[in-house]
């Protein structure tokens, strides 16, 4: 699949041109991403008096913390750190010390959300040594892991971070390391032309105020960034799998895991590592949105069904907060994805005769041979617990995830071991070695 056909593109103009019209919008885009390729793009507004275009450079705000994030987790996958080590390890001297390299990328640190600054989104910032400097105790709102509690001022200090590892500018790094690779190279830290201009429009007139623009320094790494449709298109494929050799895809994976949830009711919204992540109208959605004078951008990846959206505006605020999911629902409306053709594989005679009916005390279950010589135990009826293995060197099996994630499973010539559970052919087999030796069955 790649480019949308015609009546799907113009039902996804409509819904974009009924948002820049109704929300009062200077200018706006849009775009999907499908299969890791710029399906669908469409622009309404003036920008410099002509429509904008993919090539458009846009304000992306706190989408700059999912790049920050990117380059930590670089470090962690080179040695040079682990997300369970303090901050005082590699960053000494600050009164955030105790606080963990997770818990900064996850926003559980218990920050504060603004830094001890002026308003930095509208002020020139300052070097980092005079913000470090600056952070007391009064900084740290809520026991670290408590809670979730977005930090500003924690990207900030992850920015330090990237910069004392690397040994150069956290900025640097991140071209060299990340968007170079990806061929973002019209993502930059400042404006470049043609770019839109950031408004605040008026709430009661249809009359603009500029936004200003500045430097944030200590707190770039928290919403630095320009970038363009273009670009973010390719961020989005990024972050639902298409890594370009910046990172594995189990560690993307591993970011868009939920770390925490913001809404616990309803785990509707939570984040990741570095990526905030969103269930809404079935879908399980990771990326993140931004918001700085003048701006606000959004970029959001569904890696099973692949694809990715993304909006980029010049307003401070009046979004619906609808769009990005509206236009999804346009592309499934409009062309459904087909699921794979199913294909047989050929299959170990070994693993096919450990397939079908196993029993962990009197409930069934069926262990099922997967692509890729994988192992699938689940419970009859779908109810319990299931995880998927995959095979070790040792002859054992780990598992992927559900309740045995991380756990080991053993086979043996009549039973298999799950960390200390037997799994049996028949229901309590009194020859297997746990329980064993169970009376028969009777009335």
């Amino acid at each position: 699949m790649s480019q949308v056909h015609h009546a799907t593109a113009r039902a996804l103009l409509r819904r974009l041109a009924v948002e820049q019209a109704e929300c009062r919008i200077p200018s706006l885009t849009a775009a999907i991403v499908r299969d890791g390729s710029l399906a669908w793009f469409g622009g309404r507004g003036r920008v410099d008096g002509a429509a904008p275009t993919a090539a458009t450079q846009y304000r992306i705000g706190s989408i700059t913390k999912s790049m920050v994030a990117v380059m930590v987790m670089r470090l962690r996958e080179e040695g040079l750190l682990d997300l369970n080590d303090p901050l005082e390890r590699h960053v000494p001297g600050t009164r955030l010390g105790h606080l963990t390299v997770a818990q900064l990328l996850s926003h559980t640190a218990g920050l504060t959300a603004e830094p001890p600054t002026a308003w930095w989104e509208r002020t020139p910032g300052i070097p980092a040594a005079e913000l470090l400097d600056r952070v007391g105790a009064e900084e740290l709102k809520h026991r670290p892991g408590r809670r979730f509690h977005y930090s500003n001022l924690g990207f900030g200090v992850l920015g330090e971070l990237v910069a004392r590892l690397r040994g150069t500018s956290w900025l640097k790094a991140l071209q060299e390391e990340v968007l170079d690779p990806l061929g973002m190279r019209d993502t930059t830290p400042r404006p470049r032309a043609p770019h839109a201009t950031g408004y605040a429009v008026h709430p009661w007139a249809d009359v603009l105020l500029t936004e200003p623009e500045h430097d944030a320094d200590a707190m770039a790494p928290a919403g630095q960034m320009w970038s363009t449709p273009h670009d973010l298109a390719r961020w989005a494929a990024f972050l639902g799998g298409e890594a370009g050799g910046v990172l594995p895809a189990a560690v993307l994976a591993e970011m868009r895991e939920p770390a925490i949830v913001d809404d616990g009711d309803t785990w509707t919204s939570g984040y990741g590592l570095g990526l905030q992540l969103s269930r809404a109208r079935g879908r399980r959605l990771a990326g993140h949105t931004g918001s700085m004078p003048g701006f606000l951008a959004t970029v959001w990846c569904d890696p099973g069904e692949r694809v990715g959206v993304l909006f980029m505006a010049n307003t401070t605020s009046g979004m619906s907060g609808a769009l990005l999911n509206d236009l999804l629902d346009i592309l499934d409306e409009h062309e459904p994805r087909l699921p794979e053709e199913w294909q047989p594989v050929a299959a170990d005679p070994a693993l096919l005769a450990l397939t079908g009916l196993w029993h962990w005390g009197p409930k069934p279950y069926t262990l099922r041979l997967l692509p890729e010589r994988g192992l699938s135990l689940e419970p009859v009826g779908g109810a319990g617990r299931a995880s998927r293995f995959v095979p070790q060197d040792d002859g054992t099996w780990l598992g992927l995830d559900g309740y045995y994630a991380g756990e080991t499973l053993r086979v043996a010539a009549d039973h298999l071991d799950l960390n200390t559970f037997v799994f049996t052919r028949e229901p309590y087999d009194p020859a297997a070695p746990v329980p064993g030796g169970v009376s028969e069955w009777h009335a």
